[in-house]
């Protein structure tokens, strides 16, 4: 999938929104601090339930 003669900021554009669909950087900022042990379960349980409600809503 090679493009010739496209210019730069078609492609940056392109890098930045698929940095942004994958989630990384939003990753990287939550990951800078040393989170405690409390907050990080709970967001995990919070994650899970709402993947459950999604699996739910989709009927999966």
């Amino acid at each position: 999938m090679e493009r010739r003669n496209v210019p730069f900021e078609v492609i940056f554009r392109r890098f930045i929104r698929e940095v942004q669909l994958s989630g990384i950087l939003t990753n990287a900022k939550k990951k800078r601090f040393k989170e405690k042990e409390p907050n990080r379960r709970l967001r995990r349980e919070s994650a899970l339930r709402r993947e459950a409600r999604q699996k739910i809503k989709r009927g999966y």
